[in-house]
């Protein structure tokens, strides 16, 4: 009588347990595959949310340079505002504490300068002689301190009226400009005239 094969050196019990091994590998491949899955998910939703703040910091930190940038400009204007109004009050006091008779001189001389293009020396002489305008010194000299001239076309002007009504060599309408008997300019507004000259 022949002895029974132990189950376990049976043939198809081992190809029982390889198929059972190869399923089970299977499915454990499975698992770690759907685990490697969820953790690159896991992974790629906090780099989302990372990206997502970033954006929201980036947009706050732009709305706050913009309404600094709004401050400060608004800022800038209200301190322009108050400078140029300080300037326009300071500019009033000071005209309404000038003496009338300094104003009456600073509009004398204005005349002389647009009327009769005379030089700073001569138009403080004028004013100030006792044949002429018979102002106080301090008067004259507020004016010829506030009167908005140039100078050079005054000194222009009148050597064209010299060249052209009498004639004159630009040496002697030179020399009529700067003399302390005459115009009264200065050499350098004298030699502007000579040189531009037609």
């Amino acid at each position: 009588m022949k002895e029974k094969k132990k189950w376990y050196k049976k043939w198809w019990v081992w190809i029982a347990i390889i198929v059972a091994l190869g399923f089970i590998g299977s499915f454990s491949e499975d698992e770690g595959n759907e685990a490697t899955v969820a953790e690159e998910v896991a992974k790629e939703e906090p780099k989302e949310e990372t990206e997502l703040i970033e954006e929201e910091k980036a947009e706050l930190k732009a709305k706050e340079a913009a309404e600094k940038a709004e401050l400060e400009a608004k800022i800038k204007f209200e301190e322009e505002a108050a400078k140029q109004k300080a300037v326009e009050e300071e500019a009033k006091a000071k005209e309404e504490s000038v003496p009338r008779e300094y104003e009456s001189a600073l509009k004398k001389a204005e005349t002389y300068a647009e009327i009769m293009h005379m030089s700073k020396a001569g138009i403080y002489d004028q004013l100030i002689s006792e044949y002429g305008e018979k102002f106080p010194p301090e008067a004259a000299q507020y004016a010829i301190d506030n009167i908005v001239v140039d100078w050079k076309d005054n000194a222009l002007k009148k050597a064209q009226t010299y060249a052209e009504t009498m004639n004159m060599s630009n040496s002697a309408v030179y020399d009529q400009l700067i003399s302390e008997y005459g115009e009264k300019f200065t050499p350098e507004e004298a030699q502007y005239a000579i040189d531009n000259l037609e």
